[in-house]
C-alpha cells in the first residue's frame, strides 16, 4: 500500500507539473472558461502575468519554449487564442514585427484587451533621429516593473471583481523587482572590469542602468551574420580590455562565441537575454528574477 501511495504521488506530482509548462508555448494550450485568459507574446510577458495574476488568469505564451522570438510568427490556432482572450500583452518597441498586421486584422467587435507592456517604459532609442528604439527593455529591472504595472492594470479593467489581488500581487512583486535592482546595484559597484563582450546587442539597458559597456557581435537581432571587421573589432575589444570571457545565450548556436574565445585566449559563459526559456529551466521552475540572478552572478564572474 506503501509502495502504492508513493507512486499516486509521483503521478499527481507530474501531472500538475505537465499542467502548469501547458500554457507556456504549447500547441496544445486552450483557453479557459472562469478564468481571466491572458497571450503574451514572450516569456518574460507570462511570467510577469503569472506572477500578478495568480490563479485567476490562464496564461498563454505564444512562443513555444527553446524558440528564439525575433523571427516567429503565428499559425492559426495562435491567432484563434488571440482573438477569443479577454488581454493580449505583447512587447511593443518593434519586437513583434508580426503584432501590428494581427492588430490592423482585428474587427470592430473584438473585446479582447491589447496591452503594449513597454508603454511608459524608459527606453532606449537606436536612432537619435528616428523614433526607433531597443526593444529589449525587460533587461532592466525597473524597466520590468513598469511593464508589470501596465499588465496589472489590465487585469484589473477586464476583471475589476478581484482588484485588491491583483493589486496585491503586483505589489508584492515590484517590491521583490526592486530588490533585484539593488543586487545588481550592490554587486556590479564591485567588479574592477565594467565591459562585456556579448553575441547579441541585446544587453543596452543592463549597461545603462549598472554603468557597463557591451561590445556585440551581432545587432539587436541575434541571426544577423558577423563580418570580418566585427571579428576583428571584438578581438580587439576583448584584448584592450583584458577580458577573460565572451558571453553567449542559449537560445542560439555558441559555436561563434566559443571560435572567437579561442582565438582571444578567453571563455564563455552564459548571459541570457530573457527571450525565452528551455524546456530544462521551465521544468525546473525557472523565472524571470532567477534568471537575472544567474546572469549577475555570470556578471560578477566575468568583471572580476
Amino acid at each position: 500500500m506503501k509502495v502504492i501511495g508513493q507512486r499516486l504521488i509521483y503521478i499527481c506530482l507530474a501531472v500538475f507539473l505537465l499542467a502548469s509548462l501547458a500554457a507556456c508555448g504549447s500547441p496544445k494550450a486552450k483557453l479557459v472558461e472562469g478564468k481571466v485568459n491572458v497571450v503574451t507574446s514572450f516569456y518574460p510577458l507570462y511570467d510577469f502575468t503569472k506572477q500578478i495574476g495568480g490563479d485567476y488568469v490562464n496564461v498563454i505564451n505564444l512562443v513555444p519554449a527553446g524558440v528564439e522570438p525575433h523571427d516567429w510568427s503565428p499559425k492559426s490556432r495562435d491567432i484563434k487564442n488571440l482573438t477569443d482572450a479577454q488581454v493580449f500583452v505583447y512587447q511593443g518597441a518593434g519586437f513583434e514585427g508580426w503584432v501590428g498586421d494581427f492588430l490592423d486584422s482585428l474587427s470592430a467587435e473584438a473585446k479582447v484587451k491589447v496591452v503594449e507592456a513597454s508603454q511608459g517604459a524608459n527606453l532606449l532609442k537606436t536612432d537619435e533621429n528616428k523614433e526607433q528604439f531597443d526593444p529589449h527593455a525587460w533587461l532592466s529591472p525597473l524597466n520590468a516593473k513598469q511593464m508589470a504595472n501596465n499588465i496589472k492594470k489590465a487585469l484589473i479593467a477586464v476583471d475589476p471583481t478581484h482588484k485588491d489581488a491583483y493589486e496585491q500581487n503586483y505589489q508584492k512583486y515590484a517590491e521583490a523587482l526592486t530588490a533585484l535592482d539593488t543586487r545588481y546595484k550592490t554587486e556590479l559597484a564591485k567588479t574592477s572590469k565594467k565591459e562585456i563582450a556579448v553575441s547579441h546587442h541585446a544587453f543596452a539597458y543592463l549597461c545603462r542602468d549598472y554603468g557597463l559597456t557591451q561590445m556585440s557581435l551581432m545587432g539587436l537581432t541575434p541571426d544577423a551574420e558577423p563580418t570580418a571587421q566585427d571579428l576583428k573589432q571584438m578581438n580587439t575589444f576583448i584584448k584592450e580590455h583584458g577580458l577573460k570571457y565572451i558571453f553567449f545565450e542559449e537560445l542560439v548556436s555558441d559555436k561563434l562565441a566559443k571560435t572567437l574565445a579561442k582565438d582571444a585566449g578567453a571563455q564563455t559563459l552564459v548571459l541570457n537575454p530573457l527571450e525565452g526559456l528551455t524546456d530544462e529551466q521551465l521544468e525546473a521552475g525557472e523565472t524571470y528574477i532567477s534568471i537575472m540572478d544567474k546572469n549577475l552572478k555570470n556578471l560578477v564572474t566575468a568583471l572580476q
